[in-house]
């Protein structure tokens, strides 16, 4: 019995275009020639429709960097994660999800006709996906391989607003609590946040060096450095953290030495994740859209497949800032 994807193959349209084409969907863009193509080839086959047609046309696989215990305790991979999830049951679009820690994570997405992957990875990684579909998406991380579409976030303007913020604030001393990461094999992912900071403060002249630190992303982490800081008598008057959890952190190992905040030290956390509705003081922190961003990846995945075409986006959604308790003046 022939198939959406037989068509497909042979009137040389993606299985999704065929599948809207068969089912009369008014919202396809595409010519009258390439229709009756489609129409035509499926009359030739004897093509039969079925009730599971429309359901099963599209197979969107989902590659996550993060094992599926790691992505429970990190909100914001989640949030890219049900960004996708809710597109794709909107538009009834057949969901297949793997871990990168997964041993037959290929195996699993063997059948997929495109792939969002979330998160980082390798240059080797990035390469063997490449080969394994040209219909790909990554998002969290810009890509240097122009035959991949990547969505990231823009964290030149965010570290910038963030900056401009704590210098309106009167803060000259600013410091930076950051995370490493590695992928593949040992391959050290730079974050841009860092090299963005050491940018401005060094065009405004800001004292930076001694209270810039890396670590890990995670609450135990931001406590240790913030910690180690204050151990050097290096406290600067503000600190911008790479994450959330980084500045949760911070903030505790502040708390514990009786340093106040934001009175001593303001904190500008990164994500604008919750739990910043939670803290004492509540947490200022740059909005990241991560909801947004996998609704757009899955969006442009989707919509480059239904119109057979493999153009290469390249996207930076832009940050804002959410101003809180940390950050506040004094009697303000």
């Amino acid at each position: 019995m022939a198939t959406i994807k037989d068509i497909a193959k042979l009137a040389g349209v993606s299985p999704a275009a065929v599948s809207r084409i068969l089912n009369n969907d008014p919202t396809l863009s595409t010519s009258l020639e390439t229709k009756q193509r489609v129409i035509e080839v499926a009359k030739s086959l004897n093509y039969k429709k079925t009730r599971t047609t429309t359901k099963s046309a599209f197979n969107l696989g989902i590659l996550q960097w993060f094992s599926s215990k790691e992505e429970l305790k990190d909100n914001y991979y989640l949030l890219i994660r049900e960004g996708i999830e809710d597109f794709c049951l909107k538009n009834s679009i057949q969901i297949t999800r793997a871990f990168k820690t997964d041993l037959n994570y290929m195996d699993v997405l063997k059948e997929v006709d495109g792939l969002i992957c979330i998160g980082k990875f390798s240059k080797q990684e990035v390469n063997n996906l490449l080969n394994f579909t040209k219909n790909i998406v990554f998002l969290d991380m810009p890509i240097d391989n122009y035959q991949a579409s990547s969505i990231s976030l823009d964290f030149h303007h965010a570290i910038y607003e963030a900056l401009d913020y704590l210098r309106e604030l009167g803060h000259t001393d600013i410091g930076f609590l950051g995370g490493v990461e590695y992928v593949g094999d040992g391959e050290l992912v730079e974050d841009e946040r860092k090299a963005h900071f050491i940018s401005y403060c060094q065009t405004h002249n800001l004292n930076y060096e001694e209270f810039i630190i890396s670590g890990r992303f995670s609450i135990e982490s931001g406590y240790e450095m913030m910690s180690e800081l204050i151990r050097r008598d290096s406290v600067p008057t503000a600190i911008l953290a790479a994450s959330d959890s980084i500045a949760v952190g911070a903030m505790k190992a502040l708390s514990n030495y009786q340093i106040k905040v934001p009175d001593d030290v303001a904190i500008i956390g990164f994500d604008d994740m919750e739990i910043c509705n939670y803290t004492t003081p509540t947490l200022t922190s740059m909005h990241a859209p991560a909801y947004l961003m996998g609704q757009y990846g899955a969006n442009q995945l989707f919509a480059a497949s239904n119109m057979n075409s493999h153009a290469i986006i390249r996207a930076k959604m832009p940050c804002t800032l959410v101003r809180r308790g940390s950050s506040e003046k004094k009697g303000a």
